[in-house]
């Protein structure tokens, strides 16, 4: 697979999760519309998470807006075919650009919940550029607004208008420093400008994005693609194995596959990792919900709290058979390879972050050989 596919399928995959612009892609990967729908969505749900922060929006707009809102998500996420998909791409691509600016018609104009929806609220091109202008000459007048300073940068940006989306971005990040979703996008806006390029200062803004939040998935993405281009193949898979166990199965599974791909790339020896099933006891099945997530990881007995390699799914994909090995690893150097006994624990995470808590349900296995295969690992005991 060339350099080129490899970051295409690895940033395709990362914007089921995330509102990630396709940098490097030019257009080849397209996600499903109804990947784009829920990000367009959860866009809007930020937004005006925002205004009712910032004092613009009332309480009660804010609920009756995003009641609306998730309303036409669960109408809109439909399950088409490709066909279908294709016949519609021109009407998902007008959306797609109309959303942030819709975005900040509601911004200038609140109080106005079926703004959010272009197609109700009759908009044009023009009028949508217009929008943006007065949100950018209302930020003259009210400087300090960092909250219309991030939404005019992901205007700008969706317009293509990088230049301005770094003018944007930057005064919001003087205003905002320590916001880790808001330095990767500035980072994605400026490599844009610089003709693709995330050398240089656009990495610079991702290893700070990462400082603040080691977890933010679209600074991890960014940063292992810069690695990948400049050919540190190892880098690039120890960045991407951190977004494991933060995605749903299905998206962890095309980014293993790019994380086996830069390791191969990186002369990395393939090593087969601990295997095995988990399961849960029948006495806590009534204690589990479906869409609870299940962590299953690999530590080495004795050894450091952070996992060796981490799995991602959910309680309906129990029995699950496991595969635990080096693209999983969390930290460079920590891998199931480098320690000659591993201990697999599966818990079932109520909160749905990987740390432990009172209430979740778990299970662990003994030492076994880094290379074991056929290990049990049953859920049967809940977290004090």
């Amino acid at each position: 697979m060339s350099a080129f596919l490899l970051a295409a399928a690895l940033l395709a995959a990362v914007a089921v999760v995330l509102v990630l612009r396709p940098l490097f892609l030019r257009g080849r990967a397209k996600p499903s519309r109804d990947a784009a729908n829920v990000a367009i969505y959860r866009d809007q749900l930020r937004e005006l998470d925002v205004d009712l922060a910032a004092g613009t929006l009332a309480q009660a707009d804010h609920e009756r807006s995003r009641r609306e809102i998730e309303a036409r998500l669960l109408s809109d996420v439909s399950g088409e075919s490709p066909r279908e998909v294709s016949h519609g791409r021109r009407a998902a691509i007008a959306l797609g650009i109309a959303v942030p600016l819709v975005a900040a018609a509601v911004y200038l104009a609140t109080g106005t919940p079926r703004a959010l929806d272009p197609q109700q609220a009759g908009f044009d091109e023009a009028q949508l550029a217009a929008m943006v202008g007065r949100l950018a000459a209302k930020l003259r007048d009210h400087p300090e607004d960092v909250g219309g300073w991030k939404l005019l940068g992901r205007s700008y940006a969706v317009l293509g208008r990088f230049d301005e989306s770094v003018r944007a971005y930057a005064k919001a990040a003087e205003l905002d420093p320590r916001d880790a979703q808001l330095l990767a996008d500035f980072a994605d806006s400026l490599a844009m400008a610089r003709g693709q390029r995330l050398q240089g200062e656009p990495e610079k803004l991702l290893a700070r994005a990462l400082e603040l939040d080691p977890a933010n998935l679209k600074a991890l993405a960014l940063a292992g693609t810069a690695a990948f281009q400049r050919q540190d193949y190892a880098q690039a898979s120890a960045l991407w194995s951190r977004m494991l166990p933060l995605m749903a199965p299905e998206d962890a599974r095309n980014i293993a596959d790019s994380i086996e791909e830069a390791r191969k790339l990186a002369a990395i020896p393939v090593h087969p990792g601990v295997r095995g099933t988990v399961r849960l006891a029948p006495a806590l099945k009534d204690k589990a919900n479906p869409d609870d997530s299940v962590f299953v990881f690999a530590r080495a007995p004795g050894g450091p709290a952070l996992p060796l390699a981490v799995y991602r799914i959910t309680v309906r994909d129990l029995p699950f058979d496991f595969a635990l090995n080096d693209t999983m690893a969390m930290a460079q150097g920590m891998t199931v390879s480098a320690y000659p006994k591993v201990i697999v624990t599966a818990r079932v995470s109520k909160s749905g972050k990987p740390q432990s808590a009172p209430g979740d349900l778990q299970g662990t296995s003994k030492p076994v050989a880094n290379n074991a295969a056929g290990v049990r690992v049953l859920i049967d005991s809940v977290v004090r």
